[in-house]
Order: C-alpha cells, then structure tokens, then sequence
C-alpha cells in the first residue's frame, strides 16, 4: 500500500500500512464485502485516502482546512477514484455535524489527537463513527521521540522540559501542542469501548538517520524499512519512537 513513488515518505508510513492492510483485509473477509467504508479525521490532502480508494474502499475524509480538501480532491482525481473519495469539511468533535453515527468499517484518526480540546472526546467520537464491528487506526506523536531527538541535538534542557512537562511540550516555541505515551494512547483507547488489538512504534530510526546515507548508500532504504518494522512491535522501543500506532478493534470483531 506504500506509494512507490515516495520512497522517503514509506520510512514514515510502511508500518502504519502494514498494520492497517492488515486490519482492513480481515474486515473484508469478515464482512464478505470487496470495498469497505472508511472514514479518514484529520485526513488532509489523501495520504492514506487515496491509496485506501485504489484498494476500491469508499474513504470519506473530515478535514477542517479547505484548502487541504481541494487537494483531496484533485489527487484522487489524479489517481482516478473520485469516485470514492469524498471530502467534507469540519473535525473530530464537531465529526456528526457533517457524518453519520454507527456506519463506518473503519475510522483513521491520525495526527489528530495532538490538536484537539480533549483527546478523549475525540477518540469517543470516532469509535461512534465505527459499525458494531469495525477498527480504529489511531497515529500520534510520541513523547520519547521528542525527548531523543531534542537531547541528542544537544537541547538538554529542553529534553527534560518535554519529559517533565504534562502535555510533552519542550517549549513555548514546540510546534507539536500535545504528545503521548503508549500507555496514554492505549488507556484513551479502552477508556473508549475498545480493546487493543495491538501498538507499534513508528519512526524508531527513520528520524534519527542522516537523510544523505538514506539517499546515498546502496540498499541502506530497504535494510531501515525492514528495521523500523522489527522494531515496531517491541515495546522497548515504543518509548523513542516518533509516532505512536494503536489498533483498537470493536468487542465484536474478530481478533487479529
């Protein structure tokens, strides 16, 4: 599902597709139905929409920025699914304002929860949005990440800042306003309704990693892919990663 023209990008996403792929293809065994109905919170311009569409799911992103929803718009076009993608304007807390309760297979909520009011809300609402059986594809910031990456750019006082502060912020000039602990993400999950299907750390190495020995070395993409993917899934590494993924699964759904 990664796009093949986006080499770079897929260090950020492959595992999240994995995952995801993964929970959609049992849905559509499950169901008996080739095309799912998807609602992607927070969706943008269609980084997972449109490739979803391509797969023949019918994917409606909530998005509060207009000019992110043209883009929608014209990619999918692009792509040849307009057909199946379809852009409506708001956000999480406001989400039945512009969609329906109960009538989704799956709910991406990515990059959402950091900007939001109240987290918890947010996630109540997208597990609304979900049918009796259906997944929940939650992408946050993580906290470790944060607190690595200012240390190891020297920032110490900052990485402590962001480890002491409440909502895992180094600063009063952090551009992130809100990050997360595994723990946090997964409480906020079955604080839901939900139960854990499972967690993985996103971008363990991929932020960390010169991007010109990415670029420039033989073979050194492939060999960090198939590395953050060992890692994803080991809890020791959940706290340095840059992102955190949880899969939440309604009580009716069968386990992974």
């Amino acid at each position: 599902m990664s796009d093949p023209m986006r080499p770079r990008a897929s260090l950020r996403t492959a595992v999240v597709w994995e995952v995801l792929q993964d929970a959609l293809d049992r849905r559509v065994k499950a169901t008996g139905r080739d095309a799912l109905d998807v609602l992607d919170t927070g969706g943008g311009s269609g980084n997972f929409a449109v490739p979803l569409a391509r797969l023949g799911h019918r994917v409606t992103v909530v998005d509060p920025s207009p000019n992110a929803l043209f883009a929608l718009e014209r990619r999918a076009a692009e792509a040849g699914v307009a057909d199946r993608v379809k852009g409506v304007q708001g956000d999480v807390h406001g989400l039945f304002d512009v969609v329906g309760r109960g009538g989704y297979d799956a709910v991406l909520c990515h990059g959402v929860l950091e900007y939001v009011d109240d987290p918890a809300e947010g996630i109540r609402n997208a597990v609304t949005a979900l049918r009796s059986e259906g997944v929940l594809s939650l992408l946050a910031a993580g906290l470790g990440g944060a607190v690595l990456a200012r240390a190891l750019a020297g920032h110490f006082k900052e990485a402590k800042q962001a480890l002491e502060d409440p909502e895992g912020r180094w600063g009063a000039g952090d551009p992130m306003p809100r990050r997360f602990t595994a723990d946090q993400l997964t409480a906020l999950v079955e604080d839901a309704g939900l139960r854990v299907g499972a967690v993985h750390g996103v971008r363990v190495f991929a932020d960390l990693v010169p991007g010109v020995l990415v670029d420039t070395e033989p073979g050194a993409l492939d060999a960090l892919l198939r590395l953050e993917a060992a890692a994803a899934e080991l809890s020791a590494f959940h706290s340095v990663a840059t992102q955190l993924h949880v899969l939440g699964e309604t009580r009716g759904a069968p386990e992974a």
